[in-house]
């Protein structure tokens, strides 16, 4: 007999039945896609060993989010004027912060020297700008913030083989998926590691078991040395120095396009402005970042290797001098000409143009005043009889403007 129980159960097995259809219907069009967008991310992910638990526990509760596409609008190493950027990175609570992360963790910094030959204030100088000593390591999901940028292909395949990477991590087990936060691009741990480089360079550096960068400082520590090591840091030379060049020194664009052996600078009357030895052997090659009236350097490939970390000048320079004010060397000896008048984005793009219809090779159009466009920049300086420091001034742009 039908009763009213009865009619109460085929109704609400009517509902269930269609409930997944008619949420499926009313679910947003980019929320559809990106649920397909996921769904076929899978056999990618099965291709490298991602079994299908690990799969459905990463994606469980993920959407799409459009404030960590929103984050990929500039970065601050090339949008601050450089004395800006590093008054920051070399900020004395950040070094006395340092200094005590140093003494917590000597044994493993010596031991990341012993092991892969990288000084301790390389390793320091990262954490610290990184992460402030581990302090903040990102609040974002990594599978989250990377299937947000895979998804509308930022940097084409590049996120979507991050997140196919953060998968394989998940899978081996070093880190749980609610553990696995980091920055709005991807980047993990007390170092930052991007997921295919915690695949070839994190270690367990203390031996517990897994690779665990995110809250073991030794496992960061030892990781980022082994990273340092494999992308061609040479024990015993230093990133680099500030040095003070003498009068009437003749600079040519070669000197910081080039490597040159570092006792042909000193032949040349370069000094050391710390007042130090020079290196017995290595190459180098100056650096201006605010033109002859700013600090200037000699770098080494250690320099470049930072760069490997992140490709920038002046990230590369914070993590350095960072380093140094940490492990308690001295400080800078020339002022940042900070009452320059610098270029604006518009005004590089038009010296970018300029250059370039000049003949001169300065990268991409993009109004950032990058090694490309400092480069072309010497070449013209000297072409024209300027001192080729490459720094780029209002004056420059007027006088390019001026040869037509």
């Amino acid at each position: 007999m039908f009763t009213v129980r009865a009619a109460i159960a085929l109704a609400l097995s009517v509902f269930i039945a269609l409930a997944p259809a008619s949420a499926t219907a009313k679910a947003p069009p980019r929320d559809a896609a990106f649920a397909r967008f996921v769904q076929d991310l899978w056999p990618l992910a099965r291709a490298k060993g991602v079994s299908r638990e690990t799969f459905d526990a990463a994606f469980a509760g993920v959407k799409f989010d459009p404030k960590i596409v929103a984050h990929t609008q500039g970065q601050p190493e090339f949008v601050k004027p450089i004395w800006v950027y590093l008054a920051s990175a070399v900020s004395a609570s950040r070094v006395r912060r340092g200094r005590v992360s140093a003494e917590a963790q000597q044994a493993w910094l010596d031991k990341a020297e012993r092991v892969y030959g990288v000084e301790a204030s390389a390793i320091l100088g990262i954490w610290g700008m990184e992460t402030e000593f581990g302090a903040f390591e990102g609040a974002d999901n990594v599978i989250r913030a990377l299937a947000s940028l895979a998804y509308v292909r930022f940097r084409g395949d590049y996120f979507r083989d991050e997140l196919i990477a953060a998968l394989t991590i998940l899978e081996e087990g070093d880190i749980e998926p609610q553990a696995m936060v980091g920055s709005w691009a991807g980047a993990m741990g007390q170092t930052q590691f991007m997921p295919s480089s915690f695949l070839q360079y994190a270690v367990d550096f203390d031996g517990r078991g897994v690779r665990d960068i995110w809250r073991d400082a030794p496992d960061a520590i030892g990781s980022t040395a082994h990273y340092l090591a494999e992308h061609g840091w040479t024990r015993g030379l230093p990133w680099g120095f500030e040095v003070v060049l003498p009068e009437g020194f003749r600079l040519t664009a070669a000197d910081s396009a080039e490597p040159a052996p570092l006792a042909r600078f000193a032949e040349r009357g370069v000094k050391r402005a710390d007042g130090a030895e020079w290196p017995r052997s290595g190459e180098a090659q100056l650096l201006m970042p605010a033109g002859l009236r700013g600090p200037v350097f000699l770098v080494t490939q250690n320099f470049k290797t930072i760069k490997s970390y992140n490709n920038s000048t002046s990230y590369a320079l914070g993590v350095a001098l960072l380093g140094d004010a940490i492990v308690g060397r001295p400080g800078l000896s020339v002022g940042w000409p900070v009452r320059d008048r610098l270029l604006s984005e518009s005004q590089i793009r038009e010296m970018q143009t300029r250059l370039k219809k000049r003949g001169y090779d300065v990268g991409p159009i993009d109004g950032k005043a990058g090694e490309g466009l400092r480069g072309a920049l010497r070449d013209y300086q000297e072409s024209i009889g300027l001192a080729p420091d490459g720094y780029p001034t209002p004056a420059l742009l007027v006088r390019l403007k001026g040869a037509g």
